[in-house]
């Protein structure tokens, strides 16, 4: 607990920083920006409030920032785009940042995660969302990431990330992973089309903001997606015919929108289920249960030749016999003597546990 000390500059050959979960308040001291060699410093998860100090941006080593869960305010400054040009991790989420995304943080291009969900971000996506360069081709050579490396000791990489809706740490596998989050903001205007161009994409969550539009078709570009939740907004038009050809796709959110036509059920799609589509009262078909004009007409012809089959089937159980007894009479008259021989002796059982009931009651 306490306060990051000013005297932290003087480490000069510091490379990785790691004081998470430590319960550390005030601001972050203007000499972190002496630390010229740091490559990774994780502050996460403590108390920290105010703006980030200019002098970070003499951080020009910086892989990794990851600055989540504290109180950070004001806006997010647009030299992180062009200062720390070999940043691969910004986590920004779960502060008070405020105001537009600089556009120039999508000039970064060694990004491969980009989370700044839950702040009070404003304004529309940047269009320049496509250019960032590592997340527009997979990422399919894994390296490790190790740090300040000493006398066989080093600092290993890690990372905290919100992905479908859980909490996963990633190691060893993390520079293969690319990410976009930024839910639970105030953005606005049309689905960023420019998102298509980044096919190595692996996570994309933009849920509960007020973002409108549709979803291109060319969203099937993105072969390598997972997980998308754009669930919480006020998307609207059809699901892209295209989307069933996602075969990577494992997790799926369009819940909370004003989507409107037939699902289109089939290849990946037919995986989800229908809290995958919650909340959409324009969509109609498989997996929702609301049915489409086309099968009411269909099931209510089943349903009349069901009924229609049925009478007929029992019509004909009535008068066949009826048929067959007149013309044969004396068939007739044998059947009709063994109905009225078992209906008497129905009645006279009755009768007689009936007089028996009442002898009972007499003698009690």
């Amino acid at each position: 607990m306490g306060s990051i000390p000013s005297s932290l500059g003087n480490c000069s050959l510091l490379k990785a920083l790691d004081l998470r979960q430590n319960n550390l308040s005030g601001s972050l001291p203007w000499s972190v920006g002496q630390l010229k060699q740091l490559q990774t410093p994780h502050l996460s998860n403590n108390r920290l409030l105010g703006v980030l100090p200019l002098s970070l941006q003499n951080c020009i080593n910086l892989e990794t920032l990851d600055l989540g869960n504290n109180r950070f305010s004001g806006d997010i400054p647009p030299w992180i785009g062009g200062s720390l040009t070999v940043l691969r991790i910004l986590r920004l989420r779960s502060n008070t940042f405020s105001g537009r995304i600089p556009s120039q943080i999508f000039n970064l291009s060694s990004l491969q995660v980009l989370d700044l969900a839950q702040n009070n971000l404003i304004g529309r996506i940047p269009a320049n969302l496509g250019v960032l360069k590592a997340m527009a081709r997979p990422q399919y050579v894994n390296r490790y990431l190790f740090y300040g490396k000493y006398r066989r000791l080093y600092y290993e990489e890690n990372l905290v990330m919100s992905i479908k809706g859980q909490l996963r740490t990633y190691t060893k596998t993390l520079s293969l992973v690319t990410c976009i989050d930024l839910s639970q903001n105030s953005l606005h205007g049309d689905f960023p089309e420019a998102i298509i161009n980044l096919s190595g994409l692996i996570v994309l969550n933009l849920s509960t903001n007020y973002i409108s539009g549709v979803l291109p078709e060319g969203i099937m570009n993105l072969h390598e997606l997972s997980s998308l939740d754009v669930s919480n907004n006020q998307l609207s038009g059809v699901i892209p015919s295209s989307m069933p050809s996602m075969a990577s796709l494992s997790y799926l959110n369009l819940s909370n929108n004003n989507f409107s036509g037939l699902i289109p059920f089939s290849g990946q799609l037919q995986t989800f289920d229908e809290s995958s589509y919650y909340g959409n009262p324009g969509l109609c078909g498989p997996p929702n249960r609301k049915v489409t004009v086309k099968d009411e007409i269909g099931n209510g012809i089943k349903d009349k030749w069901f009924y229609l089959s049925t009478g007929l089937g029992f019509s004909a159980g009535l008068l066949v016999p009826f048929f067959v007894l007149a013309v044969r009479r004396p068939w007739s008259d044998a059947y009709f003597s063994i109905v009225d021989k078992i209906v008497d002796r129905i009645l006279e059982v009755g009768s007689g546990k009936a007089m028996s009931h009442k002898k009972r009651r007499h003698h009690q």
